[in-house]
């Protein structure tokens, strides 16, 4: 008996790896498909579908084989045994089966209408990343590309109105969305869609912060294409990579405001320990990623690649110089902050200072590998965006949460752009034409960051109906607004050169 239960046990484990790499053959047919569309889409000047968009596509596709083909599980695997006396959810669940203990442990709630034949389907289990791939993996060197690549001169000489909706704007979106949803979610509750304790003001809150980060990559790169103005492309693109990092903190702050009594009432010691949380997180994590940056930079200074001969090795200083740069976010990580926050500042750090001190086989290697691990996590989060969809098991798609949430999300998009936009001609040589105002109000996309914030926690099913409509906003964002930046550049005369 016991043979049989190891043999069981190794055949067991052999169709996890198993699975694992089918799992990651997927993915890899996934990007070679989404290369070959984008050679194809340069060659053509296809502009309509962008590469993001077509990963998407392919997502999608490959979602739907993957949740329709793949074998479903026994029965058992979807029953629902009731423990009428477990007031809570256990973390750790321990089962006395003849004699055998055996432990589980708690994922997410799931709703009733998502129990069915697909429940426990060890594939579309599998396909279901698990979030800290993202956060950890997948989006640091996203984000640090974003600042190593940004243009210095023309991103300080517009710093000040950067700054001022990557900060006030993305407040002002936080603000807008959360006012607009709770007036939505108590419509829900009083025509009985919702309970009462279900959905809370801070919820409403949580996720207004999420959809305030923008991504307008697919914008971005059509920009970058025709040569579109350089400051509206400036401006639109520090927005993007500030309003990321602006809004992964303030998530975590709305995550941590706890009224003491009622969650919807307004509690201002709650409110503003969360608003230190906030300050503190972000200035922490700006003075740890800046100050890994400037010791890089000093090292350079100081000549330690003239003394060590490291220069001669430059396989040997880019791998130096990458993993420095990667335990700006570990340390900030470990440390309690924001490592997203972290990296980005050493990139802009890096780009300023240290990157002048490098060898040329270094500057250009850096400059490549980055590019590249940028390009390739990209890829890959757009085209599991499309493998979400179908893959992911516990969705709630709400029509009216999903309506108010589209309503909400332009809505507030309005009051940062328009306003602020306003405030800053008051001040600035150079005004912010309103053509460009228009541009910046329909570029204003939710995409990776807005992704990974909402599939972060999903286990209470309000998370789980946020996140099926984040979802669903990045796939309309996309497509429609995406794929129609050139005909929006042409209506409104904006020039390129």
């Amino acid at each position: 008996m016991e043979k049989l239960k190891k043999y069981i046990s190794v055949k067991d484990e052999d169709h996890f790896y198993h699975q694992g790499a089918v799992e990651l053959l997927i993915f890899n047919f996934l990007l070679i498909l989404t290369i070959l569309t984008i050679w194809l889409f340069k060659t053509r000047r296809f502009r309509f579908l962008h590469e993001t968009g077509g990963a998407m596509l392919y997502g999608l596709l490959m979602g739907l084989i993957i949740r329709y083909v793949t074998k479903s599980p026994d029965v058992e695997s979807g029953t629902v045994y009731e423990c009428e006396k477990l007031k809570s959810e256990p973390s750790t669940l321990l089962i006395n089966i003849t004699n055998q203990v055996y432990e589980y442990q708690y994922k997410r709630e799931i709703s009733h209408h998502n129990v069915n034949g697909h429940q426990g389907n060890a594939m579309l289990q599998k396909m279901t990343f698990d979030p800290s791939i993202f956060f950890n993996i997948l989006l640091p060197p996203i984000i640090f590309h974003a600042g190593y690549s940004l243009k210095k001169r023309h991103f300080f000489r517009n710093l000040g109105s950067i700054l001022t909706y990557a900060f006030l704007g993305t407040a002002i979106s936080c603000i807008v969305i959360g006012l607009i949803m709770y007036g939505f979610v108590k419509a829900m509750v009083h025509i009985g869609q919702l309970k009462q304790w279900e959905f809370h003001f801070t919820d409403c809150l949580f996720f207004g912060s999420l959809m305030s980060a923008t991504d307008p990559v697919t914008v971005l790169a059509i920009f970058h294409e025709l040569n579109v103005d350089t400051d509206l492309y400036t401006l639109l693109f520090g927005e993007s990579v500030l309003n990321d990092a602006v809004a992964i903190v303030l998530t975590h702050s709305i995550s941590i405001y706890s009224p003491k009594e009622n969650p919807n009432a307004f509690d201002a010691a709650a409110f503003f320990q969360s608003v230190g949380n906030f300050l503190g997180i972000f200035a922490g994590s700006f003075a740890m990623g800046s100050s890994y940056a400037v010791v890089t930079a000093l090292i350079s200074f100081m000549h330690l690649t003239k003394f060590t001969k490291l220069c001669e090795f430059p396989m040997l200083e880019t791998g130096l110089f990458f993993l420095l740069s990667w335990s700006a976010f570990l340390s900030a990580e470990a440390a309690g902050l924001t490592g997203i926050v972290a990296v980005l500042f050493c990139g802009v750090t890096q780009a300023h200072y240290t990157y002048n001190n490098l060898s040329p086989d270094s500057k250009m290697r850096t400059k490549q590998l980055f590019e590249f691990m940028n390009f390739l996590a990209e890829n890959v989060i757009f085209c599991y965006m499309g493998l979400a969809l179908f893959t992911f098991q516990n969705h709630i798609f709400n029509p009216l949460f999903i309506f108010g949430a589209f309503v909400a999300v332009f809505v507030a998009r309005a009051s940062n752009i328009y306003p602020l936009s306003f405030l800053l001609n008051l001040g600035r040589k150079q005004k912010i034409p309103r053509n460009f105002q228009h541009m910046m109000m329909f570029s204003g996309l939710r995409g990776a960051i807005a992704f990974a914030l909402a599939i972060r926690d999903t286990n209470s099913q309000p998370q789980q109906m946020m996140f099926s409509t984040a979802l669903l906003m990045v796939f309309f964002t996309v497509w429609v607004f995406g794929g129609g930046t050139t005909p929006m550049l042409t209506w409104l005369q904006i020039r390129s050169v």
